[in-house]
């Protein structure tokens, strides 16, 4: 299906505002309890689908269309064809919204290639993909960890090679920042080669000498839109700033690191394996873009004006 019309299907986008969240799947509308997948749907059995996170402030989508441009990406980079256009997908989140209690509110959306009748790697030459949205609260980070800020350990980047693809399969991802929350962490910062790449569920950037670093888009990591945020922030006050491979070295000996992702907005580590970053706590580089973030947040992400 590639059609600008959404499927057929009944909503509840008009219906009134309930605490049991309403989801859309294969063109219908339901709560979320009610949601069923065929046990043979490749993402189910093989990871064969991509996704993504939408950040919703005062109940309108942030950067929606880089958000759908990096879906498009990803399902090049799986060879599925999109099962919507664009003004389809905006049509169908904005029900969705809708439909959900809450301002503020995180849209998730996933699409597999489909069930098949059998079990098999190669692709079936003729397969209906599977569409999933769901809506869950976006809720600030606590007011803490921006005060004292977070700790996090590093570890080797065995990811696959296509970062760039944001793909269901995470069980890497899922093991790595797994190995933060034993060690009473928050994110694991991963490293490739002697270089930084990103974080397990975040992008990481790295105060050196008041200079801010950023890993380059490439294959080996995810570019965030609040990545994309930062570096737009740092360019517009006159902040120094890099996009380019950022050495090992350089992450252990930073003056400030910091994790950013449309959830976690932009928070600073000053604890790596256990040892401090810079001086143990949020630094004044952090401090700036923090009131900077908060100014944009409340100008452009709420106002909905162009930024």
């Amino acid at each position: 299906m590639n059609d600008s019309r959404l499927p057929a299907g009944r909503t509840h986008a008009d219906s009134t505002m309930t605490s049991i969240p309403t989801i859309y799947l294969n063109g219908e509308f339901m709560p979320l309890a009610e949601a069923r997948v065929p046990v043979m749907d490749r993402g189910f059995l093989f990871g064969d689908g991509v996704y993504e996170v939408i950040p919703v402030y005062s109940r309108r989508p942030f950067r929606l269309d880089e958000h759908l441009g990096r879906l498009q990406r990803s399902l090049d980079g799986i060879r599925l064809a999109n099962p919507l256009r664009g003004d389809a997908w905006t049509a169908l989140i904005a029900q969705i919204i809708a439909a959900n209690e809450g301002e503020d509110q995180q849209i998730y959306l996933q699409v597999t290639r489909g069930a098949d009748g059998k079990r098999n790697h190669a692709f079936p030459k003729e397969i209906q993909p599977t569409v999933f949205v769901m809506s869950e609260p976006l809720l600030p980070p606590p007011a803490a960890q921006r005060a004292q800020g977070i700790a996090a350990i590093s570890a080797a980047d065995n990811r696959w090679h296509r970062c760039d693809i944001k793909a269901t399969s995470l069980l890497a991802n899922c093991l790595l920042r797994q190995r933060a929350i034993d060690a009473g962490c928050a994110e694991t910062l991963l490293l490739r080669d002697g270089f930084l790449t990103e974080g397990a569920a975040s992008n990481i950037f790295v105060v050196k000498n008041d200079v801010i670093l950023a890993p380059p888009k490439n294959h080996l990591m995810l570019p965030g839109v609040t990545y994309d945020v930062i570096l737009e922030l740092a360019a517009r006050h006159g902040l120094p700033h890099q996009a380019r491979d950022v050495l090992e070295e350089e992450v252990r000996t930073a003056d400030e690191l910091w994790l950013t992702s449309s959830t976690k907005e932009v928070l600073p580590i000053v604890r790596l394996d256990d040892k401090p970053v810079g001086g143990g706590r949020p630094g004044p580089l952090y401090a700036q873009m923090l009131a900077w973030y908060q100014d944009y947040k409340r100008a452009v992400m709420r106002s909905h004006v162009d930024a």
